[in-house]
């Protein structure tokens, strides 16, 4: 009953504001909530709090004791929406995939998959010595174990 009313006006909120979505949501056995959000263009301190106002205003305290913390997806945590990745475009990338470990600039986000683009030194065709050439790949959602942005100082 008690998830129920918390799910129902999770759902309430995300309806109203199209450009944030839920990553996680948890509830503990002695009703912690824990609501991790983000944004198309990112979460902002207040998008937080209307989303705690939201949930806290409308459950009863002494109906069910309570504590609600909302918060964003840390700079370090993987990307677990596919939504994530549009934010994200320009952006230097880590991305897992069964195979291998890609680094690259994220490109472009298509429906089904992501372009990631690096530079990397090759032999040249005619001659000694290397060239940098630039290179492409399309990955699939699908095979996108983990996906993580990476943080340069």
């Amino acid at each position: 009953m008690f998830e129920e009313k918390v799910n129902n006006l999770l759902e309430e909120f995300l309806e109203e504001r199209k450009d944030i979505f839920l990553i996680s949501l948890s509830i503990t056995l002695d009703n912690k909530i824990k609501l991790v959000i983000d944004g198309d263009k990112g979460v902002t301190l207040n998008d937080c709090i209307d989303l705690s106002r939201q949930v806290e205003h409308n459950l009863d305290r002494e109906e069910v004791d309570f504590s609600i913390e909302v918060t964003s997806p840390g700079a370090a945590e993987p990307i677990v929406n596919n939504r994530q990745f549009l934010k994200n475009v320009g952006r230097k990338m880590e991305v897992k995939t069964g195979e291998e470990k890609l680094e690259g600039t994220l490109l472009e986000v298509a429906e089904n998959n992501i372009k990631l683009g690096w530079k990397a030194r090759e032999p040249k065709p005619v001659g000694k010595g290397k060239v940098t050439v630039d290179k492409e790949r399309e990955i699939s959602f699908s095979d996108i174990v983990e996906a993580k942005v990476m943080i340069t100082f």
